[in-house]
This record gives structure tokens, C-alpha cells and sequence, in this order.
């Protein structure tokens, strides 16, 4: 029986080369321990951070940007995130249809960039 990559987190385990914890002592037969528990005395776990960077919520976000040891300056996010839910909610590349008319657009035409209406004359402003 294996032990799993928790185990060494776990209040339970042994550290030893023969025994997994002292409640599976050989290991447990399943991708998970019922009997897990955080141990309150376990050191952090250290996760490599490149530098400029951080994670947040588990997922590693870029602070800043280097080229040979000089700070890039980073461009400034230009639409809000309702902006951003509103141009998906809307806009005829993601939907198909124009969003003052209700025309459809021809569907899988891969060299369609520009969604200006021919019916209504909607311009996409947005390319």
C-alpha cells in the first residue's frame, strides 16, 4: 500500500522508512485517508516564486517583469471587469449576432475578423 504525497502533512506520520503513520502503518489503498489531519506543528510547505511574482489562491500571479535585471513597465489593464463581462456577453465573436439587430452571422468562417453589420450597419469599433 502506498503512501500519498499528504502524508507527510499529516499528525499521524511516522517519518520512518518502515511505517507510513500510526494508523495505516503500511499505507491506505485508495487516492485519499479518511483518518487525515492537518499536523498544526508541520513547517509550510515552500513554493518557488520567481521574482516578481507571487501566488494568490494557489495560482501564480506576475507582479513585475524583467529583461536582463531592468523592471519592464507593464501595460495598464484598459477595460474593467464589467467591461470585459460586458464585451463577452455581447460582442458578435463571442455570440455570433449583432448586438443591436439580432443578425446572425454566418457561422464558421475562420477569416471573419470585423463583425460589422450589413443589415442594421452596426460597426465594430472594438478591432
Amino acid at each position: 500500500m502506498p503512501k500519498l504525497p499528504e502524508c507527510a502533512h499529516c499528525q499521524f506520520y511516522a517519518h520512518s522508512s518502515y511505517t507510513v503513520c500510526a494508523v495505516h502503518p503500511s499505507g491506505v489503498d485508495s487516492d485519499s485517508c479518511l483518518d487525515f489531519r492537518e499536523d498544526p506543528n508541520a513547517e509550510p510547505e515552500k513554493v518557488w516564486e520567481p521574482e516578481g511574482a507571487n501566488y494568490l489562491d494557489g495560482e501564480l500571479v506576475i507582479e513585475r517583469a524583467y529583461y536582463n535585471g531592468e523592471e519592464i513597465a507593464q501595460p495598464q489593464q484598459r477595460l474593467t471587469s464589467e467591461e470585459q463581462w460586458e464585451i463577452l456577453e455581447t460582442h458578435p465573436f463571442f455570440t455570433g449576432v449583432c448586438p443591436d439587430c439580432g443578425y446572425q452571422f454566418p457561422p464558421h468562417v475562420p477569416e471573419l475578423i470585423h463583425f460589422d453589420c450589413t443589415r442594421c450597419g452596426w460597426i465594430d469599433e472594438e478591432v
